[in-house]
């Protein structure tokens, strides 16, 4: 019997000891321990927020919307809009507008807009926007989300 018990303290200290050595490798994403790595970072100039429109809504949408020009969609013209209104305002580089690819929501009428501010923490609703419409009502949300 004491055997049994020895061999039964020797297999749990194993797998503790393999448990803590995994946890250790836990992902830098979770983990909140600085990256040693010699990736170089640098902290942007848009403390306040980044407005991320989807570029690919425009096209997914037959006969939503026309193209003000023939060489830019209404993404574009969203997003051309919206950065001169925040550098005639004076909020460019607090704020900076991207376009990016397909974010998933894929609205049947409008385009998909996210503001990721700094008192959002992660938790940042995707806006549908009619891109003529909706763009003062964008704006004044920017505005409101500003960290």
């Amino acid at each position: 019997m004491k055997k049994l018990i020895q061999r039964i303290k020797a297999l749990l200290q194993r797998i503790l000891k393999r448990f803590a050595s995994n946890s250790q490798q836990t992902s830098p994403l979770i983990n909140s321990r600085r990256l040693d790595t010699s990736i170089p970072s640098v902290f942007p100039r848009w403390e306040s927020g980044l407005v991320l429109v989807c570029s690919q809504c425009a096209n997914e949408q037959p006969n939503s919307f026309h193209p003000t020009s023939r060489s830019s969609t209404a993404c574009e013209d969203l997003e051309n809009w919206l950065k001169s209104r925040l550098k005639f305002e004076g909020l460019w580089g607090e704020f900076r507008v991207v376009s990016t690819s397909c974010l998933g929501v894929c609205p049947q009428m409008g385009i998909t807009v996210v503001v990721v501010s700094n008192g959002s923490h992660g938790n940042s609703p995707c806006l549908i926007v009619n891109p003529q419409s909706d763009r003062e009502l964008l704006y004044s949300y920017i505005k409101q989300n500003k960290g």
